[in-house]
């Protein structure tokens, strides 16, 4: 079995929400199709929607918005690439320029329940197999608390997806997050964190990151700001129970573990009762990373009981290939990797996960 925490799903249904802040898939003058959200516009594509351009162009075509929209709206066209790639289950999120923490409550709340609903029509197309990251609008915590519950009580969400940083200048860490991992805890479910293009937040600098380095190097940089926060602020002394999953192989943070626990106690201002280390038992992270040495190191350096499968599924950077392939592991290891860690931590039942379809159609 194989269960994929980490797969966006961008669905026509909850673009287009607003004339200005979007979000919006919209044709460029060369043809392509990119993201706007506000001002800004992602400059970084898929290797599939490049593979796509060179096509249309060659054959003196541009590419269509709304072709390109459609096949994201029947879930049988993610169902068949979870077929190909050998995936049970997947839990998919919005993408995470969506995030929409930078835009006014008037219209991020109203933008995090259509995105909720959505997807949970989306995933009732296939139950056993698509479930779905609850949007929230983090920049205000108590309304965000709210729409956490009514997703993951009410929608079938299976937790919170979140950026790792700047929720409308609130951080991890802010008092005010507090009724964000109330809810969290009294569900028993555990947050998603996954870095944003901190470059949407600029306003009309929006377009001067260069080379996407707020995306291609700053999610990592803000998933290990939220470790640090997290700890630090003492978070986990008031929420014992709070579970934190972190993608692209933890940020930075399993690379750096050390360093961070013998530097924290050298602050002159921390809120944390524990020694760093003693939090590791609050944390998840995936085996996202691009080479094998280093998936290997991570399993080493945490334990398989701590590490989940999430290969950013038909994302740019996403690894098209099974992660666990080659890594050095028992197979009690992983099949905790692979899916087991996932059935406890979202508390799903393995005899309920819907099967691969064979290629040629049968089940």
């Amino acid at each position: 079995m194989l269960i994929d925490l980490h797969a966006h799903a961008p669905h026509p249904d909850y673009y287009d929400q607003d004339p200005y802040w979007g979000p919006a898939f919209e044709s460029q003058p060369d043809g392509d199709i990119k993201l706007r959200v506000g001002d800004w516009i992602l400059s970084l594509g898929a290797p599939e929607r490049k593979a796509a351009l060179r096509k249309a162009k060659a054959e003196g075509q541009a590419l269509n918005v709304q072709d390109y929209m459609a096949r994201w709206r029947d879930p049988k066209t993610r169902l068949a690439g979870m077929d190909a790639a050998g995936q049970n289950a997947q839990v998919v999120s919005v993408p995470s320029h969506c995030y929409m923490y930078w835009t006014p409550m008037e219209y991020a709340l109203p933008f995090s329940r259509k995105v909720n609903d959505v997807l949970a029509e989306y995933c009732s197309g296939a139950p056993d197999r698509l479930m779905f990251w609850a949007q929230a609008p983090l920049q205000n915590p108590e309304e965000a608390a709210k729409e956490i519950r009514r997703a993951c009580t009410q929608l079938g969400a299976k937790g919170l997806g979140a950026g790792g940083s700047n929720f409308g200048g609130l951080e991890f860490d802010s008092p005010e997050m507090d009724p964000v991992w109330e809810a969290l805890c009294d569900l028993d479910l555990p947050m998603f964190v996954h870095g944003y293009n901190q470059s949407v937040t600029w306003g009309k600098n929006a377009n001067s990151d260069r080379y996407e380095t707020t995306a291609i190097v700053g999610m990592n940089y803000d998933e290990t700001k939220a470790f640090w926060y997290l700890v630090n602020g003492g978070v986990f002394d008031r929420f014992p129970k709070l579970k934190v999953y972190i993608t692209h192989g933890g940020g930075f943070v399993p690379y750096q573990l050390g360093r961070l626990a013998q530097t924290n106690p050298n602050l002159d201002t921390f809120h944390n009762k524990k020694p760093v280390l003693d939090y590791l038992k609050n944390f998840y992270f995936d085996v996202e990373l691009h080479e094998l040495p280093m998936r290997q190191a991570l399993i080493d350096v945490i334990g398989a009981d701590r590490i989940l499968y999430g290969s950013n599924f038909g994302g740019s950077d996403a690894v098209r290939h099974d992660l666990t392939e080659g890594l050095r592991l028992s197979d009690a290891d992983l099949q905790r990797i692979r899916w087991s860690n996932a059935c406890e931590l979202l508390h799903l039942d393995p005899a309920k996960v819907g099967a691969v379809a064979k290629q040629g159609g049968a089940a």
